[in-house]
């Protein structure tokens, strides 16, 4: 065990044509009221281990998760380490820091820095 852990929450993308129909489920199913939000003309919502998003999408359906991370340096260092490459950020997000990595095997993430540890 290296210490205490970066990542404290890993969230599932989910792509809805409606937000307002689509809350109720997911917050019955997490037991957790929905976070609204907006970004760059996406609606968003996260409720639990789930984040919907409405609107305009397309431009973020290639992510394959967000990742909730203390702090974006420790991502930054291991993706240098590991060859993979930072799209887009770090820059200023309504939940905190974010950025847009690829990993070496193509898998696209955001993370969010939150401050808070696993």
């Amino acid at each position: 065990m290296r210490g205490v852990a970066n990542i404290s929450k890993v969230l599932a993308r989910v792509f809805v044509s409606d937000l307002d129909a689509a809350v109720p489920l997911y917050e019955e199913l997490a037991q957790a009221r929905a976070e609204r939000f907006g970004f760059r003309g996406v609606e968003l919502a996260r409720v639990g281990p789930f984040l919907l998003l409405a609107g305009d999408t397309a431009a973020y359906r290639d992510r394959v998760a967000t990742v909730q991370v203390a702090s974006l340096a420790p991502v930054l260092a291991a993706l240098e380490s590991a060859g993979g490459e930072v799209i887009e950020g770090p820059a200023p997000a309504p939940n905190g820091a974010r950025l847009i990595a690829r990993h070496p095997d193509g898998a696209v993430f955001e993370y969010i820095e939150t401050g808070e540890a696993g």
